[in-house]
Order: structure tokens, then C-alpha cells, then sequence
């Protein structure tokens, strides 16, 4: 599986308080963001997320900010209490090579993949995934097997391409949109042109979409720097790209 990038682990926290709450689902210990209206309880939103998890502050805010566009929005913890602490963010003396090796498929699949039983037992009928660096495997293996609808992945690492790329053509039916941005070594341009090759011009008949910020670097979907316009103009219309994308589709 390629490696994670260096600005897998940087980039910048940002503020607010989370409106959501800490509850286990199939056994599993997760984030719950919920609308404070009407919502569809047949929907959820399934954040998977960067190395930080659900203790960064930045991946509980988005989630809330998907409750409020209508979505039940649940972070499972792809790492069982041990996600990359967010005062590391940028540090060079944490060892990157142990925490990676603690976290192959064979630790996230039995999160998700039990928080999705658990949900499906309570009546969820579709679920959209929104994959942030890291979460991209995640959200991959859950389109792969039928246990999703939508496919969101921002910045995206940890993809074999143009393998992953051509088995989700050829197997998944879930519509995939794909935030991508300028600076990028988990996702470089080049690996974006492929993607719209083997997805793009109605090749692949779900439905396929691909966003592009201009200076914007790996992480900026939900660690980027808020000063910084562009970033800012990334951040927030790679999540509006996402609500539309889940809207276009919420009826598969």
C-alpha cells in the first residue's frame, strides 16, 4: 500500500465547540453529529477520517456542519483510542512508521464495517461516505462491498494508481466524487488526470465528478490554514461540493 505523506500529519487546528456526542455504535466508539430538526433516519453520513481521528477538533466541526445540512454524521474511531494526538500536528519526533504499522486495513475494517451492521440493524438504508486522507481506503472498501451509496473522498491517500482506481470502475456502483487540490504527493495531478480517464466522460455510469482548488495543498479539506484565502475557498467549497454531491444522490 504507498505510504502517507508528509502533510498527512501537518497542518492547522482550528476553533470552535463541538455540538455533537461520544457513543459506541456496533461495539464501536464514534462521533455522533445529528440535525436539530427533521431528518431522514434512514440517511447517515460516515466520516472517515485523516490520522487525527475523532480527537481532532476540525473532523468533530465538519461533521456538525453536515448535521446541519440534514445529514446524521458519524465518525467512526478507525483507530481503537489510538489516532495520531492533534498537539503531534507537524511534529517531527513522533513515530510515524510504529503508529502506521499499528493501522492497516485489518484495524479499520472491523470498525467500519461493524459501526455499518449496526446502523443497517437500526433501519439505515443508504449511507454516504466523505473519506479525508486516510478515510480513503475506508470509504473505497465500503463502495467495493455494497455497503454504501455515495463516494466522497478529499485529498485522498493510500490508493494504488491506477489499480484501486480501475477495480472501483469496474466493480463499485457507487456515484464518486473526488476533492482534489494543486500540491498533493498522496494524490498528485498526474494521478488525478488518471482518474478522470478512467472514470470521466460518462465512463463510469454511477456518475463521477471531480473538484480542483487551486493552492491548496494534501490535507486542506479539513486541516487547512483558514488565514490563507485560497486554502479558506478550498476547505469550504470542497464540503459544499460534498453536500451537493450527497444531495444529487440521496435517493439511490
Amino acid at each position: 500500500m504507498p505510504e502517507l505523506c508528509d502533510q498527512c500529519f501537518q497542518g492547522v487546528r482550528h476553533e470552535g465547540v463541538p455540538e455533537g456526542k461520544i457513543e459506541k455504535i456496533g461495539g464501536v466508539e464514534c462521533y455522533v453529529a445529528t440535525p436539530t430538526g427533521e431528518y431522514p433516519k434512514d440517511k447517515v453520513v460516515l466520516f472517515l477520517t485523516d490520522v487525527f481521528g475523532i480527537p481532532l477538533i476540525n473532523n468533530k466541526l465538519l461533521a456538525d456542519d453536515f448535521a446541519r445540512n440534514g445529514y446524521r454524521t458519524i465518525i467512526p474511531d478507525l483507530f481503537q483510542g489510538d489516532a495520531r494526538p492533534a498537539d503531534t500536528i507537524g511534529r517531527a519526533n513522533f513515530d510515524r512508521a510504529a503508529w502506521v504499522a499499528r493501522h492497516g486495513p485489518d484495524s479499520w475494517i472491523p470498525a467500519v464495517e461493524d459501526t455499518v451492521a449496526a446502523l443497517q440493524a437500526e433501519g439505515v438504508t443508504w449511507i454516504g461516505t466523505t473519506g479525508y486522507c486516510y478515510g480513503a481506503p475506508p470509504a473505497w472498501h465500503l463502495a467495493l462491498k455494497g455497503l454504501s451509496k455515495v463516494t466522497v473522498v478529499s485529498h485522498p491517500s493510500r490508493l494504488r494508481v491506477p489499480k484501486d482506481l480501475e477495480e472501483y470502475r469496474d466493480k463499485a456502483k457507487a456515484p464518486l466524487l473526488i476533492n482534489s487540490c494543486e500540491i498533493d504527493p498522496a494524490f498528485p495531478p498526474e494521478s488525478q488526470k488518471i482518474a478522470d480517464e478512467i472514470f470521466g466522460n460518462g465512463k463510469f455510469a454511477p456518475g463521477y465528478e471531480r473538484t480542483y482548488w487551486d493552492g491548496c495543498t494534501h490535507g486542506f479539506a479539513v486541516r487547512g490554514d483558514l488565514s490563507n484565502p485560497k486554502v479558506k475557498a478550498g476547505l469550504e467549497g470542497a464540503f459544499e461540493a460534498t453536500v451537493k454531491f450527497f444531495n444529487k444522490y440521496k435517493d439511490l
